[in-house]
């Protein structure tokens, strides 16, 4: 397990463009993940995860409770997983669609939607305003291992910000995780 932290954010960049296989049996594009029941969400979060990560292990309760808090209020969640199932089995397509996340679960299988992102870790969290430009790439919060130890919830932090029409501070803390796993010739140039 290689500990891969987060670059700082290059805030403004636009949502790549994506359509990906979802865990549910659907192809989930990037503007039908962006939507919804209101329309075009005021923000748009994508997750790069995968199902071995013990970094993603630990927060897959608080993604999921995060999802909650939001639900009903005009954000729209991803998560994506591009490992090399090859090399990990545990984050085969097969094996992410055991896992039952309240958002779209995609497989990015070629890692293309990987580097079009600059995803380097799991987790990696790009948060998009309803514009489709980065708003917010940091952690989810300031204890990873433990939740009781909590104290900053920095990712549901920058979407309210968002909810409210306001930028979330541009003093971001990274996020941090285990490499995303890359086929030969892939990942971040």
């Amino acid at each position: 397990m290689a500990l891969t932290y987060t670059p700082e954010p290059a805030l403004g960049t636009p949502c790549p463009d994506f359509s990906l296989p979802a865990t549910s049996g659907n192809v989930v594009t990037r503007d039908l993940a962006a939507k919804t029941a209101h329309g075009a969400a005021d923000a748009f979060l994508v997750m790069f995860i995968c199902n071995h990560c013990p970094y993603v292990k630990a927060i897959e309760k608080r993604l999921v409770e995060l999802h909650a808090m939001f639900k009903d209020r005009n954000v729209s969640m991803v998560a994506i997983s591009a490992n090399d199932a090859s090399r990990y089995d545990e984050d085969s397509f097969e094996k992410m669609k055991a896992k039952a996340y309240p958002f779209p679960y995609l497989y990015d299988e070629s890692q293309d939607i990987a580097t079009a992102f600059g995803a380097v870790c799991t987790p990696d969290f790009f948060l998009y305003d309803k514009n489709m430009k980065l708003t917010y790439r940091g952690r989810l919060d300031d204890s990873w291992k433990d939740e009781a130890a909590v104290r900053s919830r920095d990712l549901a932090g920058a979407i309210e910000s968002l909810l409210q029409n306001m930028h979330p501070n541009r003093e971001q803390k990274p996020s941090m995780g285990c490499s995303i796993k890359w086929k030969s010739g892939k990942g971040p140039a």
